[in-house]
């Protein structure tokens, strides 16, 4: 088995190789808009999918894996923040709330496909305008769902609580892809 793990997530990639797997690394160019009907807690797998299905026809042996988290808190999807006060908003949004962070994956070869979604709830603490600004200036979560990576200052300091898979809140279910790939025939 070939994997292709089409992301350039760092942590993905961190994530992937943690579980022991061989992989490659590969792009795909694809507009990623998300249909103004959908459910949210479908929107990840549709993203997911969207680039599994971008991607060229895979040859025998090769399994490709793609991934894509979205933050959802009062029925509006949170994406990645187009600027510091888009960042600010989505990060104030969420002050002293739970909210939802689904991450899609599909997994795919030449004739199978599996797309699965994976929903964690995080809680987090009151944030004041100044916590705000200082992890935006110093942890510039300009390529993170909902502004914020929960390894990262933020997620130390202000999640009060979570339920569902840490790992699914870094943007890879650790536990469905290691499942996938392990125990499904995937050629």
């Amino acid at each position: 088995m070939k994997l292709l793990l089409a992301s350039q997530s760092p942590r993905r990639k961190e994530l992937l190789s943690s579980l022991g797997f061989d992989f490659e690394v590969v792009k795909i160019d694809c507009e990623e808009i998300i249909p103004e009907n959908i459910k949210i807690e479908d929107a990840a797998a549709y993203l997911s999918d969207l680039k599994a299905s971008a991607f060229r026809n895979l040859e025998p042996g090769e399994v490709l894996l793609t991934a894509d988290t979205v933050v959802a808190i009062d029925n509006q999807i949170l994406g990645k923040p187009k600027d510091e006060q888009d960042a600010f908003t989505m990060l104030q949004s969420l002050s002293g709330r739970t909210h939802q962070v689904y991450t899609g994956i599909t997994i795919k070869t030449a004739n199978k496909s599996f797309t699965e979604t994976d929903v964690a709830d995080v809680t987090l603490d009151k944030l004041s305008e100044e916590e705000i600004n200082y992890y935006i200036q110093n942890y510039k979560p300009f390529d993170k769902a909902g502004s914020y990576g929960v390894q990262e200052w933020l997620g130390m300091a202000k999640i009060t609580g979570l339920t569902g898979s840490y790992y699914t809140i870094m943007g890879l279910p650790t536990h469905l892809v290691y499942k996938i790939l392990k125990e499904s025939s995937l050629t």
